[in-house]
């Protein structure tokens, strides 16, 4: 590289932006020890976040798991209480644990095991592959937690106390004392074990749209097979007669993943996830659900009531509100798993929401929804986190690169982040009204708005399937009805000053906004949200790289560019942004935050970013626009006319 006066800097985008690329930069000379410098600094960066690896984002990762020993020492102890959890129905409850070893070190450590017995006796010879002999242990923890967490004399004592919240996984669980830290880790003392009252009960409810304005799904996770108890849903109008729909039940094995670590120390039995679908709701009433399970006995049982407000009538001008973030991932409410080293914006994320559900209609989840990665104990995790709001409100999703990507899995990137889960995960544990779930991208209408939800794991460019699905899905917008037209892909198919985006001179994802921005400006959308970059960023109305407006913040009068919005600020580890000062972008905030949509009426749109510690309005715009505007046409988005009379 030295002596050369334009040098290309190979930089695996893989590590660095969750891609899948390798892409080639040419510097020229005066400014290769700089850009030297700042690689070397954000390397740096990224490496002390554990982004250096494809799999820093999961914590459970780092865990050596297949390396432990077996070194069991009789003056060793760990002892739990309660034995008996969820005594009142609860699917999430607190233990005390208490633990003891007489040669402590600073990296001693608790994993939390489900279930219970995590010996060698249950690894499948099929899946695992050894030379000699198997390994003492082929699972990872469900979360783990260090000894001196929040006993700073542990290793003066030996002694020390953890409380860890547990959630209802239908399974019991066990506690290990490791020593030899997280690489080496030798296991000293395994606890009794414990369990849920009922630990097969239904538990996280998952709203979501359905395929018509009057629908609303219901998906939840058991551990009841169809072969034991019949699964539904109890819902009806308060007061009213209840009704009961039935439930369609799926599944899936460890042969259904990719690769690992999905399918070796992270895979866990997913249980049995039922959707039920509750079909002809009247617009904007209230009403209530309890998910149930009849047994074969006859006897049954259920989860507590929940509520929902079915969605408004197509085009009802009313007050309507969405929340789009994406990239949020899950955290751990008593600390463990050390999960705020990477998600640590997750709980305030999620905190602000539950504070302010009063006043939220619909949440969109653009992409890297539980950043498992392969660790399928997390997901779990993950739906008891969003429950209040999930259960509530209907909960949308998109594909991420977390969710989606794998090679040779017929993803358009070729990454490993997914870690083995390829799809199946996220097609699963939520529903979505996609034609095929395998396919991501579908269309959902709410009120005065229509979103566009594409999939940015899967090829869009013209000539594909994608895309002449999010042409249709523009096409057929009654703009009348619904005038807020908005697109929706976890990736930034649009313009992003994320700082590798801006070394590489695109501003965005290739191919992304060459293949999209000209249906955007011939359908007139309205807005283009993307996530992926963890952070917060609005352009101008833009079309071809030039802002097609020099108002700031209040749009009026006839449409003429798309507001490009990243707010992948969720809860995953902020990025960087370039220090470019590019003409198009209007407004960055480097924190965690979410994006809020008002309907105020079919003419005015207010979106809001809010800042997920205080809720605190950062920044806001407003499009006011009426029906002949919509119609009216400018730069390439006029329909052909005729003189013929």
């Amino acid at each position: 590289m030295t002596g050369c006066e334009t040098c290309c800097f190979l930089i695996n985008i893989d590590r660095w932006s969750d891609g899948a690329f390798t892409r080639c930069f040419f510097v020229p000379r005066m400014a290769q020890k700089y850009l030297r410098l700042v690689l070397f600094i954000s390397f740096v960066g990224l490496v002390s976040f554990g982004w250096a690896a494809a799999s820093g984002h999961q914590p459970l990762a780092k865990i050596a798991i297949h390396r432990t020993t077996l070194a069991l020492h009789e003056s060793a102890s760990i002892k739990v209480s309660p034995v008996i959890l969820g005594l009142k129905g609860e699917k999430i409850d607190w233990v005390r644990l208490k633990f003891s070893y007489p040669n402590p070190t600073a990296d001693d450590w608790v994993g939390v095991f489900s279930p219970a017995n995590f010996s060698a006796s249950i690894c499948n010879p099929e899946v695992f592959s050894w030379e000699d002999e198997a390994p003492f242990l082929c699972t990872s923890p469900i979360k783990f937690q260090y000894a001196t967490y929040s006993n700073p004399s542990y290793t003066k004592t030996g002694t020390g106390s953890l409380k860890l919240q547990l959630i209802n996984q239908r399974a019991d669980f066990s506690f290990g004392l490791f020593t030899g830290g997280i690489l080496n880790p030798k296991l000293v003392a395994v606890s009794d074990a414990i369990t849920f009252a009922n630990p097969k009960a239904p538990a996280y409810p998952r709203l979501a749209q359905g395929r018509s304005w009057n629908e609303i799904t219901v998906t939840w996770t058991s551990g009841y097979d169809i072969k034991e108890a019949v699964p539904f849903v109890a819902w009806g109008m308060e007061g009213e007669t209840q009704t009961r729909s039935p439930a369609g039940t799926l599944t899936f094995t460890r042969n259904s993943m990719c690769g690992s670590p999905a399918r070796t120390v992270g895979w866990r039995d997913p249980g049995f996830i039922h959707t039920s679908f509750l079909k002809d709701l009247w617009p904007n009433l209230a009403y209530k659900y309890q998910l149930g399970h009849k047994l074969l006995n006859g006897s049954y049982v259920w989860s507590q009531v929940h509520h929902f407000k079915a969605p408004p009538y197509p085009g009802q001008d009313s007050l309507q509100r969405v929340v789009i973030f994406g990239d949020m991932g899950k955290a751990e409410r008593d600390g463990s798993t050390k999960y705020n080293d990477f998600e640590y914006g997750s709980l305030n994320t999620t905190d602000q929401l539950i504070k302010d559900l009063q006043n939220i209609d619909m949440v969109l989840h653009i992409g890297d929804i539980s950043y498992a990665d392969g660790y399928l104990s997390q997901w779990d995790q993950f739906t008891a986190q969003i429950e209040p709001i999930a259960s509530t409100v209907p909960y949308m999703i998109a594909n991420g690169n977390h969710e989606r990507d794998w090679p040779g899995s017929g993803s358009f990137y070729t990454g490993k982040d997914s870690g083995g889960e390829c799809g199946v995960l996220a097609q699963t544990m939520f529903y979505v009204p996609a034609e095929n779930r395998e396919k991501f991208w579908y269309s959902t209408d709410y009120g005065m708005f229509r979103f566009c939800i594409a999939d940015s794991e899967h090829d869009w460019r013209p000539g594909t399937e994608q895309y002449r699905f999010i042409e249709h899905c523009f096409a057929t917008a009654d703009r009348l009805k619904q005038p807020w037209l908005v697109f929706i892909a976890h990736r930034v198919l649009g313009y992003s000053s994320y700082f590798i985006y801006a070394l590489d001179g695109s501003f965005g994802e290739p191919m992304g906004r060459e293949s999209l921005q000209g249906l955007w400006q011939k359908y007139k959308v309205d807005l283009a949200i993307f996530g992926h970059i963890h952070g917060y960023e609005r352009t101008c109305p833009i079309y071809e790289n030039k802002c097609m407006s020099t108002e700031k913040s209040h749009y009026k009068g006839p449409f003429n560019g798309t507001i490009n919005v990243v707010a992948g600020g969720g809860g995953a580890i902020i990025s960087s942004f370039s220090t470019l000062n590019t003409s198009w972008s209007l407004f960055k905030d480097a924190d965690f935050g979410f994006l809020k949509l008002t309907a105020l009426d079919h003419s005015s749109l207010l979106a809001e970013y809010k800042r997920s510690k205080d809720g605190r309005v950062i920044d806001s715009f407003t499009i006011t626009r009426d029906y002949p505007e919509i119609l009216s046409c400018t730069i390439d988005n006029c329909p052909r006319t005729t003189m013929a009379q």
